[in-house]
């Protein structure tokens, strides 16, 4: 093993590799798009969906899943990626972010602010108290 490491030697791949990142905020997940570059310094692409969950400890983690793309992939990517987009919003239309369905009262601070059009805003002075 100490062979394998002195072959290493010098070389850190996280701090070496890393060229560009962009995370990119959906909802209750992330996506992290990763430029790395091979020891060769070819770029390729690592797309990571990040998901906070809670474990049965009551303990939060991440659950992470990866996908790495090659340079000689991204264009069949992109197409492939690009037409079932289109399928999805050709069949069932586009999706609304939660942001541009809110009135512009619900931006300013109600009770409802980052929830969907189909939850009641309850005013809690319209409650009897008995």
């Amino acid at each position: 093993m100490t062979d394998d490491f002195d072959k290493h030697e010098g070389y850190d791949k996280e701090e070496n590799s890393e060229i560009y990142s962009k995370a990119v905020r959906a909802g209750k997940r992330t996506y992290f798009f990763d430029v790395k570059a091979t020891r060769s310094d070819d770029y390729y692409l690592t797309i990571t969906e990040s998901k906070k969950k809670i474990g049965h400890d009551g303990r939060f983690f991440y659950d992470k899943h990866k996908i790495f793309l090659y340079k000689e992939d991204f264009e069949k990517f992109a197409e492939g990626l690009e037409e079932v987009v289109e399928y999805i919003h050709s069949t069932q239309g586009k999706a609304v972010p939660y942001h541009a369905e809110q009135s512009e009262g619900e931006k300013e601070g109600s009770i409802s602010d980052g929830l969907p059009n189909n939850f009641v805003n309850v005013d809690f002075e319209d409650l009897d108290e008995k």
